[in-house]
């Protein structure tokens, strides 16, 4: 699934390229879709603006109206000049935006609606996520607060709730946890505030690593890094690597499905040593 960093630079290109040129092209699979482009037409507006809110990504157009999509686990967006061969299948198309110069196209996206300016303000799943650590008004004492709410919940499983801290999924979940030394099943109570003012800040750190345009990155490796290497072979920390060492102290990296997703949590036993009051799932 793709994470805060990815849809931050997936908006990010997306807006370099589309703001402030005029749609003249726009086709969707989706009947929602269609029929609010014939009630109000898209071709002919200006594309104003691109961001993401966490794992969604809002494009603002004139005349009051937004496309918010969200990938889920498979949706991506691709730009391409007209004419120009696609990646994907056609087949896989589910959402397309173009002016003059470029084509956005959105593959294998589940969930894309047409948003007013009072819709956007009453979404129920916008107006519900946790500060973004990548927006420009990022509280850390908010989502200190959301995560004390949560108690007996495991540390790893909070860190995934969108309504704690928006962005975060299931590959810098397990990261941020190894960076931050704390054990993946621990309950948020057992952390004291300065290990959860720690997990927070490092949270926000590697998101922000990851959107840095490559000129700005302390790493060589491309795509999502969170070692800082210059090996573009040791990327992560934790993630995907049961069974091997841990790049830190030698230990063998483990990992266990856990929740109703089976998602694979992974971690170092040396470095994220379990206490007597953590939950194990």
């Amino acid at each position: 699934m793709p994470e805060g960093d990815t849809i931050f630079r997936a908006a990010r290109t997306l807006h370099r390229t589309l703001a402030g040129h005029v749609v003249t092209r726009f086709e969707s699979v989706f009947p929602a879709l269609n029929r609010v482009a014939e009630d109000r037409p898209i071709i002919g507006r200006t594309i104003e603006s691109v961001r993401s809110r966490g794992k969604h990504l809002l494009m603002a157009l004139t005349g009051d109206l937004t496309l918010h999509t969200h990938m889920r686990m498979n949706g991506s967006w691709h730009i391409y000049r007209p004419g120009e061969r696609w990646q994907r299948s056609r087949d896989d198309m589910r959402v397309l935006i173009a002016t003059e110069r470029f084509v956005a196209v959105g593959f294998n996206v589940p969930v894309a609606e047409w948003l007013s300016s009072r819709d956007l303000v009453r979404h129920r799943e916008l107006r519900s996520l946790g500060p973004d650590p990548l927006g420009p008004a990022f509280d850390s004492a908010d989502v200190l607060v959301r995560l004390r709410a949560l108690g007996s919940v495991a540390v790893g499983d909070a860190l995934l709730n969108q309504r704690v801290i928006a962005g975060i999924g299931n590959v810098l979940k397990s990261e941020i946890l190894f960076v931050a030394g704390i054990y993946p099943f621990a309950a948020v109570a057992s952390l004291d505030d300065a290990a959860a003012g720690r997990l927070i800040e490092i949270a926000r750190e590697l998101l922000t690593a990851n959107v840095l345009d490559p000129a700005q990155r302390l790493s060589a490796a491309a795509g999502r890094s969170t070692t800082r290497s210059m090996n573009p072979l040791a990327k992560l920390w934790v993630y995907g690597r049961a069974g091997k060492v841990c790049r830190r102290c030698g230990a063998a990296i483990q990992s266990t499905k856990t929740g109703i997703d089976a998602r694979i949590t992974y971690w170092c036993p040396r470095c994220q040593p379990q206490a007597s009051q953590d939950l194990r799932i």
